[in-house]
């Protein structure tokens, strides 16, 4: 089954090209189904980028869902025009009494600002807890994942002295987990950030499962007890060419940047890049997806503690 977007949603276009089935509301009306509500909570500036990207995941399941693009209601994004926003997004206080089979929070370039600095803190922290009740699986990642575990555990972040910033190999560490069945012992994930949450802190919180780490840089994904929350630091939907967008924009910027590791051929930035975990961001979303989809409640409304 395809993902249900507006069709004049710049990532249609992008979809469509790409294989991915799309439909408009005309055509899932006709289909005798509840298709899975998918809300997506985009802090990033470039939310138009962000969006084809979870689209892209989210819409190559074989099931019906109908993804709901979410904004801060009291931050200006920098890089969306307010026409798109007004068009396709709604905030969070306009979607609050809504019940969504899944939710994804995304990561946001703020992450060495301490969360109670982050202006839009307190409703971040109000969203958080509105999941536990409205929500039946909630995916957050990167510093939307860092926030949540800080948010629900107490688990601090630490910022790194150098960028982690590259194509990593992690590790399965639990090959039975729902969350990672078709993964590889081993396979290579995208990291970009300055941060980092420790496995040793996470160890120390009961109901917290590590799933993948790396040698190098540490903690990728973590499952909550019940497969409630999941948290994953690192950038599985990253396109082919995202870590060289953000390495040249950077390198014009004259910000301190090294060239990100194991990324382009020969270490040569003239050289495309080749895309090594396309596949395994496909199968942890499908994964989750799956997952939702065995234990959300057929009516929406028993979302939540009486779920």
């Amino acid at each position: 089954m395809p993902i249900k977007i507006p069709d004049t949603l710049p990532a249609f276009e992008t979809l469509v090209h790409e294989g991915v089935r799309v439909m408009t509301e005309t055509v899932a009306v006709r289909q005798d189904i509840r298709p899975l509500q998918i809300g997506l909570l985009n802090l990033m500036p470039n939310k138009i980028k962000t969006e084809i990207q979870m689209a892209r995941l989210v819409g190559a399941s074989p099931l019906q869902v109908e993804l709901s693009l979410v904004r801060i209601g009291g931050h200006k994004a920098k890089n969306t025009s307010e026409d798109h926003l007004l068009a396709f997004y709604d905030t969070w206080e306009e979607i609050r009494h809504r019940k969504f089979d899944g939710f994804i929070i995304t990561g946001a370039p703020i992450e060495t600002l301490d969360y109670e600095d982050v202006t839009y803190w307190d409703e971040m922290k109000r969203i958080l807890d509105w999941t536990v009740t409205n929500v039946h699986s909630t995916l957050n990642v990167c510093w939307g994942a860092m926030a949540a575990i800080y948010h629900f555990h107490g688990v601090p972040k630490y910022t790194l002295d150098e960028k982690a910033f590259g194509v990593f190999r992690h590790h399965n560490r639990n090959p039975a987990s729902v969350f990672l069945s078709g993964f590889s012992d081993d396979f290579q994930i995208p990291v970009s950030r300055w941060t980092e949450v420790r496995a040793d802190d996470i160890r120390k919180r009961p109901g917290l499962e590590i799933l993948m780490e790396s040698d190098e840089t540490g903690v990728c994904f973590v499952q909550e007890e019940g497969g409630k929350r999941l948290y994953v630091f690192n950038h599985v939907e990253y396109d082919s060419t995202s870590l060289a967008d953000e390495y040249f924009r950077d390198v014009d910027a004259g910000a301190p940047i090294k060239m990100p590791k194991n990324y382009f051929p020969h270490n040569d930035p003239a050289i495309a890049p080749l895309n090594r975990w396309r596949s395994h961001a496909h199968l942890l979303f499908g994964n989750w997806i799956n997952e939702m989809y065995q234990t959300t409640p057929y009516d929406l409304d028993r979302i939540g503690p009486r779920g």
